[in-house]
């Protein structure tokens, strides 16, 4: 049944895929940028206001240790892709990481392998594809996920649906509520970034598209970029500096002088 499902969302992502080329690789604009606005919307209506009560009630041990707990799920998702690359010394380090932190670590809630110093690396099936040669495809603006392309929205659903251990839960409840909260988590990790973001650009959705093309980009040739990543959680040593109104005020105050210094020059 995974396999069937992951055979129909092939098929039909990789219709869309051929409309981009590489002068233009945001062929589905109107319909990406409609999107980006229900985003918005529903962004700063519900998940926004949930990811920052939930930010600001939980004591930060609490918040700190769930995104443990799903970074360390997000491991296993890294290590099968690694294999898939044949990246077999990255695979025996994080296969090392995954099994540190879901025992001594407590199921991940204590990231113990990057207390000791060890590397945490992202991986994911759009990744794989795109070092076996896939190009990325258009760009694509997927709903409650965000900026992605025909090639990772491929490996998204293929992440989710066979790679992820989540998957495999077999009560639905269960299951679900998880993914509530992984969602959650996943948000609350991007609340100042999403503040950089507005403030950065006269044009929120050009600067993400653009930022987000050449991240992955520069995953897949495995060159770190220091683009913000809009789509994936954070690693485990961020900061959870709490969003503040004064932090916002912060970065507005900062746009306005190199605005100043550029009218200047």
């Amino acid at each position: 049944m995974r396999i069937s499902k992951l055979f129909i969302v092939f098929l039909l992502i990789f219709q869309v895929s051929g409309c981009a080329t590489h002068a233009n690789q945001d062929p589905l604009e109107g319909f990406n940028r409609a999107i980006y606005k229900f985003n918005d919307v529903a962004d700063g209506a519900i998940i926004k206001p949930v990811s920052k009560g939930y930010k600001n009630i939980a004591p930060t041990f609490v918040v700190k240790g769930i995104n443990n707990f799903f970074n360390n799920i997000r491991d296993v998702v890294t290590v099968i892709n690694e294999l898939l690359q044949g990246k077999i010394k990255y695979a025996a380090n994080d296969t090392g990481r995954v099994i540190v932190n879901s025992t001594i670590g407590l199921l991940g809630f204590i990231d113990v392998h990057s207390i000791n110093g060890g590397e945490r690396r992202k991986e994911d099936f759009g990744q794989t594809l795109g070092y076996w040669g896939v190009g990325q495809g258009a760009y694509l603006v997927l709903p409650f996920i965000g900026p992605s392309t025909t090639r990772d929205a491929v490996g998204f659903v293929t992440d989710t649906l066979a790679f992820d251990p989540i998957s495999y839960i077999n009560n639905v409840r269960g299951r679900n509520q998880l993914r509530i909260i992984q969602f959650i988590d996943a948000r609350t990790e991007l609340l100042n970034a999403s503040s950089i973001m507005d403030e950065a650009s006269l044009d929120p959705y050009a600067f993400q598209r653009d930022a987000y093309l050449q991240y992955r980009e520069a995953l897949v040739q495995d060159k770190p970029s220091g683009d913000i990543d809009y789509s994936d959680s954070a690693d485990a040593d961020y900061n959870y500096e709490a969003y503040t109104e004064e932090f916002n005020e912060t970065i507005s105050t900062e746009n306005s002088k190199t605005q100043k210094i550029s009218q200047a020059e």
